[in-house]
């Protein structure tokens, strides 16, 4: 499925295999997963604090438009790109 077939209505979830952390050595988040960790980029993290299963996909790019004050139909191409990486490598699912 590629990113332009993600509804904006799917509300992602991280994973029971997948802990989002702050290092605290660096003050960067680090997505952690069995044996591996991704580090985040400040939009990265800001997506995955909103990947509780509650927000849709449309809420958490008009979050992050107006958190970055940035364009949302940028951002949109961004956020869907990045999440459905993250469900390809079963990192995020989509809620109930």
């Amino acid at each position: 499925m590629s990113a332009e077939a993600l509804g904006l209505e799917l509300k992602p979830k991280l994973t029971p295999k997948s802990k989002l952390r702050l290092d605290p050595k660096t003050g960067k988040y680090i997505l952690l997963y069995p044996e591996k960790g991704l580090l985040l980029n400040a939009t990265g993290a800001a997506i995955l604090k909103l990947c509780d299963g509650e927000h849709a996909l449309s809420a958490i790019i008009a979050a992050l438009a107006a958190e970055f004050q940035s364009d949302a139909d940028v951002l949109r191409v961004e956020v869907l790109t990045f999440v459905q990486g993250l469900l390809d490598r079963g990192l995020l699912q989509a809620a109930p």
